[in-house]
């Protein structure tokens, strides 16, 4: 079982940025993962874990990109109450992966932590 008041005391010792670095990695793990039969489970707890770290986020960011946050959370919570459904059904399971994908990448740009290392290497 995760202690959660740990986690969520780590987790807001980092800046904006890179809590939705960790965010978009779970988005991107849920995407990895649904692939692998074996684990499910690993599945719905990255995506409990991820609409904490919404949670967590969302409160301080401008609205605009928190109503984006929002309407993740949203979308994770359908995909958590309905994952036995989806995981069984291959089209299903597609489309999530590729809405996941989506998430993920928009997440990240959203960050600005790629356009920091590209600043960063020049």
């Amino acid at each position: 079982m995760t202690d959660w008041t740990k986690k969520h005391e780590r987790f807001l010792q980092d800046n904006i940025p890179t809590r939705l670095g960790h965010l978009a990695a779970n988005l991107a793990r849920i995407n990895s993962f649904s692939d692998d039969s074996t684990h499910p489970d690993f599945v719905v707890s990255l995506i409990r874990e991820s609409k904490y770290f919404i949670e967590w986020t969302a409160s301080q960011m401008d609205i605009d990109q928190a109503a984006e946050l929002v309407e993740l959370g949203r979308t994770l919570t359908y995909w958590q109450f309905n994952w036995e459904k989806i995981w069984s059904d291959t089209t299903a399971l597609s489309q999530v992966q590729a809405e996941v994908s989506l998430w993920s990448q928009r997440v990240l740009n959203m960050s600005g932590l790629l356009s920091e290392s590209i600043s960063e290497a020049c």
